[in-house]
């Protein structure tokens, strides 16, 4: 096993596991970090389990959360419904705060594991609008860890790895694709039934079709 460690994010989305994939081809021992966070897509936690066996990491761990007790998003609160149709300005399936939470749980096991590297799946082309979402958060979130961790303060410091940052659906697919993702593990749908299936409606399922498209490749999800 190798002695470089990363933590990443793994929601069991086609972005995450493509990271999973990419951090793996860079020779990372890969510990991967799943939230139950009161999703009503809860079918993506199993996803995240297939991906996590199917990539072979080394420790797949899923962390138990109560956004819904804040609610105001669309996929954490239940009457509010998942938009089927493109709008304007940030969409109602932002969550408040999400990936602030979520990496700062992933930066707390990377300091506990001795990893420096932290990957997420953001992206800033093909993607909803989401402001956590910005690679000014994400090298924000760099400098706030270098600061709150004694890691960091020691001069140990961490890396929050986006390497999808900057590309497209179908680049990302391709990608994962060389590096061995079966795409039909992951689960994309913001509101995918108990098995998986998805709606092809919600902004998450238009931008994957579009992605498949795009790489030239079938498109392995399934659909109710």
């Amino acid at each position: 096993m190798s002695d470089k460690k990363a933590v990443i994010l793994l929601s069991g989305g086609l972005d995450s596991a493509t990271v999973v994939a990419m951090a793996r081809a860079e020779g990372y021992a890969c510990y991967s970090m799943s939230f139950d966070y009161g999703q009503r897509h809860r079918a993506e936690l199993q996803a995240a389990e297939r991906v996590a066996r199917q990539l072979g990491v080394v420790e797949h761990k899923v962390i138990g959360l109560n956004l819904n007790g804040i609610g105001g998003s669309a996929l954490t609160d239940s009457s509010i419904a998942v938009p089927e149709t493109p709008g304007e300005g940030i969409p109602v399936t932002y969550v408040p705060a999400r990936n602030t939470v979520f990496l700062s749980l992933a930066l707390g096991w990377a300091e506990v594991l001795g990893a420096r590297d932290i990957f997420i799946g953001v992206n800033a082309v093909d993607y909803s609008g989401y402001p956590d979402c910005r690679p000014e958060f994400v090298e924000a979130f760099e400098r706030m860890a270098n600061l709150a961790t004694k890691a960091g303060v020691e001069g140990q410091g961490f890396a929050i790895r986006a390497p999808l940052q900057q590309m497209g659906k179908g680049e990302i697919i391709q990608t994962g694709m060389r590096l061995g993702v079966d795409y039909a593990l992951t689960v994309s749908c913001y509101q995918a039934d108990e098995d998986g299936r998805a709606c092809g409606k919600c902004d998450s399922c238009r931008l994957r079709a579009a992605g498949f498209v795009a790489a030239g490749v079938p498109d392995a999800t399934r659909y109710f």
